[in-house]
């Protein structure tokens, strides 16, 4: 399987991209399976009610996540990357008041979200932590058509039978390793990456380029000035917006604050040294602000790691010299393709490996992203994203009231920091390091493996038990 660029980068809406986006998405597919892509059960007449049972981190971390939202509206016909956030509270409340369902090319279907959309806090589904199940029901209640749906991060959705396959193909490992074949650069790996870069002349994003291009994506420069468009708008609307957050902790959003007065610093004569690193901050707190508050984000390649990425970019192109339009799309690609391999060969799902999946990550991918932009060749590249990793590894997710906001929001812009620290101690080397990329993707992911179920998006460990008695 190829992972597109325009796959580990999605518009989408906030707060998760495994708890908001994914199972938005599992609802519409449902959806579609119900008007004909599925034999329904034999015996059953027609739809006639639906319900929705979530599972594992899904049903412990949903209501912060605006899981049963998202379930909600997927059923309504929404897209995380067409719903308009304005629109969506009116649609709940029209369905939790209607208790009515009238998908496009469906009966209409009865769905009572208090009493149809249920959170199991039992054991989770076998094959992963993100599980939910979506049935149907005939006129005489009878099981019409029932699906397994696994949200695997950063927006990924598979049923229970691709799942099960991508599984039967690794082996009987958690992960299978991603077909490549057909490609002009079928890299599975780093070291693969850094072999065939060495035997064609070509960089990592030349190499990511003519991958996309050979999987017949159109107007890809303008795809990805799209990308690089919409994370520096939810940056501009996260620097300009004041508030609190919502969910219950009373977050106060910070980056508008700390941009004024960065602003206003500029002219002074006692700017610190240290002064960069606030920017790299509050660029990426304006993005995971957004996300909170359920704005429009861009995975990179998750929502919980929405604002890393976007941060390094950001500092790029308004504080280093020899910023392009090429280099931006150099940037895109080549963190692109550390992103592939880590999903390929671990995972980005805070529900399955913890936060080093996540922030982890997204840091990797920034430093490549920053080094490939700096004019690094791809021994170095390959090390500021081992260097990023490696400084993530055991990090857990726990998030307090299983909401996007603490220490989600500050976790992104140390990210930020440390991927340009990252990308800058790269450049410094020749390339050659001790630690392959490869295996630091395979520790952070024996890693999550071995961590506590409650240091995994489940809120019952860490700082999400850990809170002021005020």
């Amino acid at each position: 399987m190829f992972i597109s660029v325009f796959e580990i980068f999605k518009h989408g809406i906030g707060p998760s991209s495994s708890h908001t986006m994914g199972p938005m998405v599992a609802a519409d597919r449902f959806l579609d399976e119900l008007r004909g892509g599925a034999e329904p059960i034999p015996g059953a007449d027609r739809p006639a009610h639906l319900r929705a049972r979530l599972h594992g981190s899904l049903a412990f971390t949903g209501k912060g996540h605006a899981t049963d939202r998202a379930v909600m509206l997927g059923l309504l016909g929404a897209r995380p990357d067409t719903l308009d956030p304005d629109a969506a509270d009116d649609m709940i409340e029209r369905l939790c008041t209607e208790k009515t369902l009238r998908p496009e090319g469906l009966p209409e279907l009865a769905f009572d979200p208090a009493a149809d959309l249920v959170f199991d806090y039992g054991p989770p589904l076998p094959l992963h932590a993100n599980g939910m199940v979506l049935e149907a029901f005939d006129t005489r209640g009878n099981c019409y058509l029932k699906s397994i749906y696994y949200s695997v991060g950063g927006g990924f959705v598979l049923t229970e039978a691709e799942l099960r396959a991508e599984r039967a193909a690794s082996g009987g490992g958690l992960h299978a390793v991603k077909e490549t074949r057909g490609y002009p650069f079928p890299f599975g790996s780093a070291a693969e990456m850094l072999e065939m870069a060495r035997a064609s002349g070509l960089s990592i994003a030349a190499m990511k380029r003519c991958n996309e291009q050979a999987n017949g994506v159109e107007s890809l420069d303008a795809g990805l000035d799209a990308l690089a468009e919409a994370m520096n708008a939810c940056i501009d609307r996260g620097l300009r917006t004041e508030g609190i957050l919502p969910g219950g902790l009373k977050v106060r959003r910070r980056a508008n604050g700390i941009h004024v007065r960065l602003r206003e610093r500029r002219f002074s004569n006692r700017r610190p040294p240290h002064e960069i690193n606030d920017w790299l901050s509050v660029y990426a707190m304006a993005v995971n602000e957004e996300n909170a508050a359920g704005g429009r984000v861009v995975t990179a390649p998750t929502n919980g790691a929405a604002g890393t990425l976007p941060s390094v970019l950001r500092y790029w192109q308004d504080h280093c010299d020899g910023v392009s339009d090429a280099r931006r799309r150099d940037f895109l690609l080549t963190a692109a393709a550390i992103g592939g391999i880590i999903k390929s060969n671990a995972s980005i799902s805070g529900a399955e490996v913890g936060c080093q999946g996540e922030v982890g990550s997204a840091s990797a991918m920034a430093a490549a992203g920053l080094c490939s932009a700096l004019g690094g060749g791809s021994e170095q590249i390959e090390n500021a994203a081992e260097i990023a990793l490696e400084h993530h590894l055991g990090m857990t997710c726990d998030p307090a009231g299983g909401l996007v906001q603490v220490p989600c929001i500050e976790r992104n812009a140390l990210g930020a920091i440390k991927a340009v620290s990252a990308a800058s101690l790269a450049l410094h080397g020749d390339g050659r390091h001790f630690m392959p990329l490869d295996n630091c993707i395979k520790v952070m992911f024996e890693t999550g493996l071995d961590m506590s179920v409650k240091y995994k998006e489940t809120s019952t460990g860490g700082i999400a038990v850990n809170l002021p008695e005020c």
